[in-house]
């Protein structure tokens, strides 16, 4: 935060943050996070507590984030894919003091916070017609000055707060400490500043610079990249909403040199009829993560867009793993083409290891297991969830889930996710297997349930259920996909529903989702 507002006290008149017409100086957004940070200290809200955040993406959702930071406070990002039922376990299990949503979706906001036992307060970025207060109105009524006694946070407290998915109804939420900040963008005193690996956008030049963010500013790759540009005082354009017509506009317009894009976002860029090469001369970045990219769509962007591309891995649980920088990919990549397929080195003070079933044992070169990383950018852990944060977590080495291997150069592939996490959506959202087959066996007649992600060529992926129901009941599919719209939302809505008389298992019992997958998945 010190780090930002050193940057907005310097040239006042530069601009800081951008979405259509509406443009913020460096001095106007720093007043009006201050407005912001006093108007939600008026509200109670002491450091430490959590806020849970459903913010749209918009220049006032920037502000409202750092401005829970500002005063102390945990911010608790509320995506919005979850369903009601889904969302109110999230707000219950952060246990926010406060809701802050964007009026778009306050009438979820107002359901979840209301099934609270906590009874947070509800605010709105903006009027609305839900019962809660409009926060633009009370900073409105506050001075802008900085709110003084704020002691700054121990090192192992949880400053932000990430929704990773879980059961139904029991969330797993990704603690962050302000040392993963410190890491990513490059602020810790013993990491080198040159050091091609230490972030998604390591050659920002102050004053040069122009960032796009176009993910939801409530996923990590969304705030990550806010930060990243603020931090470096470079101006931050908030596309409110991804359309690729509209992007490119943006793109060109406000010559943007650095942005990310999830797998979906880029593949509809580059078949806009626009796109084409010199389309966007002032482009110098682009990254792309969050989901498995196609090798031959990665060397077409280059085609098209020059040599731009930086690719990257995280997740919630480790919001940077690994990264490729443009420069590193556009001649490794000629030089040796299978690291098309990887997605770079470890970054900055960050290991990882290929491990065994057991979670201990290293593995060899080129030997696929699960992969393990250690660094600051680890969590520490999933908040007020000891028994699943041990389950995770092991001597500092967290076991992400995801499969793959390194190669004698220390690059990494991917090449399956043992969470069974489905990414699919224009934005390269996450469904959460298990909170989707949890709810399926609340339905009647279901007696056991799976759920796959299957090709497809528009998101990469789509949902596909079985079922297996029981003997004399009649479970219609069609009424079962409107089920899960309404209890978990549109992206866990399956393409595909399939009856079975059973599912097959392993040997131990579990659904064996290999089996289903040769024999169904198609």
């Amino acid at each position: 935060m010190d780090r930002i507002l050193e940057q907005w006290h310097e040239d006042e008149g530069a601009e800081a943050l951008v979405q259509g017409a509406q443009r913020l100086t460096r001095g106007e957004a720093r007043q009006r996070l201050f407005g912001l940070g006093q108007a939600l200290r008026r509200q109670g809200l002491e450091p430490g507590d959590g806020v849970g955040l459903f913010l749209a993406n918009r220049v006032d959702s920037v502000l409202v984030q750092l401005a829970v930071h500002l005063i102390g406070c945990r911010v608790v990002f509320l995506p919005p894919e979850p369903g009601p039922g889904e969302l109110a376990a999230l707000v219950e299990q952060s246990k926010a003091r406060a809701v802050i949503t964007d009026p778009l979706f306050a009438d979820r906001a107002a359901d979840a916070a209301g099934r609270s036992v906590h009874a947070p307060v509800l605010l709105s970025l903006g009027p609305c017609e839900e019962q809660c207060a409009d926060l633009l109105a009370l900073e409105a009524e506050c001075p802008t000055v900085r709110p003084d006694g704020i002691p700054a946070p121990a090192a192992d407290e949880p400053v932000t707060v990430l929704y990773t998915g879980g059961t139904l109804g029991r969330p797993k939420l990704a603690a962050h400490s302000h040392r993963l900040y410190d890491t990513l963008m490059g602020l810790a005193e013993d990491t080198p500043q040159d050091d091609s690996r230490t972030s998604f956008f390591p050659t920002m030049a102050p004053g040069t610079d122009r960032v796009l963010v176009s993910t939801l500013l409530t996923h990590g790759s969304g705030h990550l990249t806010s930060i990243q540009a603020l931090v470096t005082g470079a101006p931050l354009v908030v596309l409110p909403e991804f359309e690729p017509g509209a992007a490119l506009t943006v793109l060109r317009e406000e010559r943007i040199t650095a942005t990310m894009f999830v797998p979906p976002m880029l593949y509809a860029l580059l078949d806009h009829p626009e796109c084409v090469p010199g389309a966007l001369p002032e482009l110098r970045r682009v990254v792309v993560g969050g989901a498995a990219s196609s090798p031959s769509r990665l060397q077409q962007t280059v085609d098209v867009l020059g040599p731009v591309l930086s690719q990257g891995y995280g997740q919630s649980e480790a919001l940077g793993i690994a990264a490729f920088g443009a420069d590193d990919l556009a001649s490794e990549g000629a030089r040796r083409p299978e690291l098309w397929r990887s997605c770079g080195r470890a970054i900055t003070d960050t290991r990882i290891e290929i491990r065994g079933e057991d979670g201990t044992a290293a593995l060899p070169v080129r030997q696929v297991g699960e992969v393990c990383v250690r660094g600051e950018t680890v969590m520490l852990g999933y908040y007020e969830d000891p028994e699943r944060t041990a389950e995770a977590m092991h001597d500092g080495w967290l076991r992400t889930g995801d499969m793959g291997y390194l190669d004698e150069e220390g690059y990494l592939y991917l090449v399956d996710r043992a969470k069974d996490i489905i990414v699919t959506g224009s934005t390269s959202d996450n469904v959460y297997s298990r909170v989707l087959e949890d709810f399926l066996l609340t339905l009647p007649g279901v007696r056991n349930a799976a759920a796959l992600g299957v090709p497809d060529e528009e998101f990469g992926e789509a949902v596909q259920i079985f079922l297996a129901t029981a003997e004399g009941t009649d479970v219609d599919p069609d009424a079962v996909g409107a089920a899960v719209t309404a209890e978990l939302g549109d992206l866990y809505t399956p393409r595909k529903t399939i009856l079975l008389d059973q599912l097959p298992t392993t040997k131990v019992g579990k659904v064996d989702k290999k089996a289903l997958r040769a024999a169904w998945a198609s």
